[in-house]
């Protein structure tokens, strides 16, 4: 594959910014010694970029961070890529949308995982970024396309940024890796309020037309405009 002057520069753009990117699943405690990992589509290309696997997150830097291409191979590269990087790949061939991935084991939410279980739209902070339910993805082997196909089959229809997979943990996207990084945020959030709700008593469910009037609102004009 030739890899124009262009391409190249932004390649050396999203290379820092992965990377810069994993510090944030270490900041708000999504993550622990080398699991989980950021991606992000190069733009107008059948390209990613992402972590190595098995590095740890101090060690990470924007040169050792790696170039697939679409099929999950490597392009560019001294370090072998994520074993997530086959599944992202695949999600990024079949939702042209998606600029971004990102995968985490946190705490509360791989334990709604761990469950098989939706986590409920009760809060107003669910209805704005996933209007409505966390859904949960179905079992799946790590190591090629499998978890991919349960995240695109997952999430091809649903408004929800972020799954649950079974037993396994997040995966979120987003238009950017920024946005998808967001995603997962919020994700465990949300994961970690509805469960202390639970253990309070039962939490009251929010009314669709509400979630819908909330997740407009909050898509369209929350923010800078």
């Amino acid at each position: 594959m030739t890899i124009t002057a262009d391409v190249a520069a932004t390649i050396t753009t999203l290379r820092r910014e992965v990377c810069a990117l994993h510090e944030q699943l270490t900041r708000y405690r999504l993550v622990v010694w080398t699991a989980g990992n950021v991606s992000a589509r190069v733009p107008g290309q059948d390209l990613l970029v992402i972590k190595p696997s098995g590095v740890s997150y101090d060690d990470l830097t924007p040169e050792n961070m790696v170039v697939c291409d679409l099929q999950g191979r490597v392009v560019e590269g001294q370090h072998a890529p994520s074993s997530d990087t086959e599944a992202q790949a695949y999600v990024y061939r079949e939702l042209p949308h998606v600029g971004g991935v990102v995968h985490t084991h946190s705490t509360y939410a791989t334990a709604w995982a761990s469950r098989g279980e939706a986590v409920p739209c009760v809060l107003t902070m669910g209805a704005d970024e996933f209007g409505g339910e966390i859904p949960v993805g179905p079992f799946a082997i790590i190591g090629d396309d499998s978890i991919g196909r349960g995240i695109v089959d997952t999430l091809r229809d649903h408004r929800s940024p972020a799954v649950l997979m079974q037993n396994h943990g997040v995966f979120t996207i987003g238009p950017t890796a920024k946005a998808a990084v967001k995603a997962a945020v919020m994700c465990e959030d949300v994961a970690r309020t509805v469960h202390k709700a639970r253990q309070l008593g039962t939490p009251l469910a929010i009314d669709q037309t509400h979630v819908d009037s909330l997740y407009d609102r909050y898509q369209n004009v929350y923010g800078q405009r």
